[in-house]
């Protein structure tokens, strides 16, 4: 399986904004977007010429990078959401938030993306009664994911369960955290609920060359 496996901080200096990659770590004054707010590299502190392309090039390199996804599977959604109908970079964006990693972010289950994957790979989590594995999983609307049972007592979860509260929840999933650990899809996300600071438009223009 491919797999970007380098340091994620780089990725936030290459898009020149925190993409909130690593959790805790990017709130605190170790951030190194906070020590060097400049791209990685040799050139990093040079002054590129910004073309169209590259505007667009980068946002779609945002997308991906917030995210976790790869070259391959972000086109694969960028076709689905084509097919679908309707304004094309709006649905793009509903089909990332409907990862099953994003939702278990989302609602505060883990630190970051990447530590939802890692607990959904490790068969923490239930979706209407049965164990899925697959962090790329399409939620949709009415479906009830929760944390086994046996895996309540893990360190995450203790911590999710006694921070509940202090992170945001969106509006289209509520969580329940007193004797369980529960995440209700009430709705399919629309783009007013989705504070992902993407331009899906550039994205949009980006493949339609």
């Amino acid at each position: 399986m491919a797999r970007y496996t380098g340091a994620d901080c780089k990725l936030c200096r290459r898009e020149k904004m925190k993409l909130f990659l690593k959790g805790s770590k990017c709130m605190g004054p170790k951030c190194p977007i906070e020590i060097r707010p400049y791209p990685p590299g040799e050139h990093g502190r040079g002054r590129p010429k910004e073309t169209e392309y590259l505007l667009q090039l980068r946002e779609k390199q945002k997308a991906k990078r917030i995210y976790g996804v790869l070259e391959r599977q972000f086109s694969n959604y960028y076709v689905e959401a084509n097919r679908q109908g309707g304004k094309t970079g709006e649905n793009l964006l509903t089909l990332l938030e409907r990862r099953l990693d994003n939702v278990v972010y989302r609602a505060g289950f883990a630190k970051s993306r990447d530590a939802a994957r890692q607990l959904i790979r490790h068969g923490h989590f239930k979706v209407n009664g049965k164990k899925v594995d697959i962090p790329s999983f399409l939620v949709s609307e009415a479906d009830i994911v929760e944390v086994r049972q046996k895996s309540l007592e893990m360190t995450p979860f203790v911590v999710a369960r006694a921070e509940a509260g202090e992170v945001p929840v969106p509006p289209w999933l509520g969580i329940i955290t007193e004797g369980a650990m529960r995440i209700l899809v009430h709705s399919l996300p629309v783009r007013q609920q989705i504070d992902a600071p993407v331009q899906e438009q550039l994205i949009v223009e980006l493949y339609s060359k």
